[in-house]
């Protein structure tokens, strides 16, 4: 998986040696923030104004972080003001990189074979993990931000209304997110890189109580907040559309299936029929990506040929919303 060292590249895997078996995300390096003007954000510097054409996005299709933000800016409609690139599904010892490949869109801005490259144009001397969504500023030439959950708030806020957080819904969304990426968005890796029993089952107990608490909600509302599609909606949505695909085999989150939910599985397929989310999935680098990856979980590499899921069949949600 590898990361920088002031500035040099390392190929190594997580440390969980030092952590109990337990895998601990490390938080985002880049947090400023776009605004409608350019004034600073909630962190990071001011001087990133919305302006059409003057932004990249880098993504994995794999990865359901930067998923998120591919979403929001189709749903924003924000393909021709914010360009793209797009990296390979395998993660080789170089990390991310820009290799020939089906769905892979090079990068046409810093002309980078691999994403770490990207990282030290911004910071000749990063040290940290390379991770995707990365917002790159082509006029300032450097990373904005690469923070995925402050990615798609800012693309929703900075260019519209910010719909997909209205105020009204802002503190039951927050909580409702905070909720949701400890146990279950960040949770599917607390078990899938788990390298202690303990530590594994610790991640997939809250994780499947989270499952279902979340399909008791969802059999009485069509979306997480009700009636309206929100944030939440999206950053939940790209965990679940991976679930059967990857965690369940791959990570060994095994209790149930997200199609053995009564209220969950008709989520997803309502979801996934609503525009910006199924357009954005490319099942063939989720699956490649992680069991061609992750040789300490799969050292064969052998990509599984299932599961077969029909995801555009009817959801019979429409009388909740």
């Amino acid at each position: 998986m590898g990361l920088l060292v002031d500035g040099q590249w390392r190929d190594e895997g997580y440390d969980t040696t030092s952590t109990g078996g337990r895998f601990i995300r490390k938080d985002s390096a880049f947090r400023n923030w776009i605004t409608p003007d350019g004034s600073p954000g909630p962190s990071g510097e001011g001087g990133f104004a919305a302006e059409p054409g003057r932004y990249h996005l880098y993504v994995s299709l794999a990865c359901p972080w930067a998923h998120r933000a591919l979403i929001m800016r189709a749903r924003k409609g924000l393909e021709e003001a914010i360009t793209l690139s797009v990296v390979h599904w395998r993660m080789g010892k170089d990390g991310w990189s820009f290799e020939e490949g089906p769905g892979v869109i090079p990068d046409t801005v810093n002309h980078t074979r691999f994403l770490h490259q990207v990282y030290t144009a911004a910071n000749p001397r990063y040290s940290g993990r390379v991770t995707v969504p990365v917002l790159w500023d082509k006029r300032r030439g450097t990373i904005v931000n690469n923070e995925s959950a402050e990615i798609i708030r800012m693309l929703d806020q900075a260019f519209g209304a910010g719909e997909h957080h209205p105020p009204e819904l802002r503190a039951g969304i927050d909580a409702l997110n905070a909720a949701i990426y400890d146990r279950v968005n960040n949770g599917v890796y607390k078990a899938g890189f788990a390298t202690t029993q303990s530590a594994h089952e610790d991640a997939v107990r809250p994780l499947f109580d989270m499952l279902d608490e979340l399909d008791r909600r969802l059999s009485r509302q069509r979306y997480l907040m009700g009636e309206r599609l929100t944030e939440a909606d999206i950053r939940l949505f790209t965990t679940l559309v991976r679930f059967d695909l990857v965690y369940h085999g791959h990570f060994k989150c095994n209790l149930r299936r997200i199609a053995d939910y009564p209220a969950l599985f008709p989520y997803l397929r309502d979801l996934f029929q609503t525009p910006g989310f199924g357009e954005t999935c490319d099942f063939g680098h989720m699956k490649r990506h992680y069991y061609e990856s992750h040789a300490s979980i799969n050292p064969t590499g052998i990509v599984p040929l299932g599961p077969i899921q029909d995801l555009a069949a009817p959801h019979g949600r429409d009388a909740l919303g």
